[in-house]
C-alpha cells in the first residue's frame, strides 16, 4: 500500500513540475519565421483594437448616464425651480437660469468627452481637452457659489468636479489605450527577417 501511495505521489509531482529545458513539448529555441511573426502581431493588433473599442464604449456609456442625469436636473429646475435639494442650496445666491445654464454647459463638456472617446481621428484627444477646460470653468463657477454658502456642503461636491472628473478619467483612459496601441506598433517594428535553411 505504501509503495502504491509513493508511486501515486511521484506521478502527481511530475504533473505539477515546471517545464524544463529538456522537455520535448517545448521548443523555444527555434526562431519564428516571418509568417508566424506577422500572424502574432496581427493577433495583437486586432485584440488591442477590440479592447480599445470596448473600453472607450464603456466609459462613453458612463458619461452618457451622467448626461441623462444632468438633463433630468435641467428639466426639474425648469419645471419646478429649487425642488431638487442640490439646487435648493443656492436659492438665495443664484438665479434659476444660471443653474440651468451651468447644467447645459456640463452637458456640453460631457458631450465633448464622449466625442473624444469615440471619434476615430488624430484629433480625438483635443475634444477631451475641450471637455477638461470647460470642466475647469464649471468648477470655478460652482466652487465660487459653494464657498458663499453659510455652511460648506460636502453632498454637492460633485457639482464642480463631476464634468471635470469625467474629462480627467477620459484623458487617462485615452492615454492608456494610446500607449498600448504604440506598444503594438513597436512590436511590428521589432519583427525580424528569419530565413529557414
Amino acid at each position: 500500500m505504501k509503495k502504491l501511495a509513493r508511486k501515486w505521489r511521484n506521478l502527481q509531482d511530475d504533473k505539477l513540475s515546471l517545464p524544463t529545458r529538456d522537455d520535448p513539448t517545448l521548443d523555444d529555441s527555434r526562431p519564428m519565421d516571418s509568417q508566424e511573426q506577422e500572424e502574432l502581431v496581427r493577433t495583437f493588433e486586432s485584440s488591442q483594437a477590440q479592447q480599445s473599442r470596448l473600453w472607450r464604449t464603456v466609459f462613453a456609456a458612463l458619461i452618457c448616464c451622467y448626461i441623462l442625469f444632468l438633463l433630468y436636473s435641467i428639466f426639474q429646475q425648469a419645471s419646478s425651480p429649487w425642488e431638487l435639494r442640490y439646487h435648493a442650496y443656492f436659492m438665495e445666491e443664484v438665479y434659476s437660469w444660471m443653474i440651468i445654464s451651468a447644467d447645459w454647459i456640463a452637458v456640453l463638456a460631457c458631450s465633448f468627452a464622449i466625442m473624444g472617446l469615440l471619434h476615430e481621428s488624430m484629433h480625438r484627444r483635443q475634444w477631451i481637452w475641450y471637455s477638461w477646460f470647460t470642466g475647469i470653468i464649471l468648477a470655478v463657477f460652482w466652487l465660487y457659489y459653494i464657498m458663499r454658502l453659510p455652511r460648506f456642503r460636502w453632498d454637492i461636491i460633485w457639482l464642480p468636479f463631476g464634468p471635470l472628473g469625467g474629462a480627467t478619467i477620459c484623458l487617462y483612459v485615452d492615454h492608456l489605450l494610446s500607449e498600448s496601441s504604440e506598444e503594438v506598433k513597436k512590436l511590428r517594428g521589432y519583427m525580424y527577417a528569419y530565413k529557414a535553411s
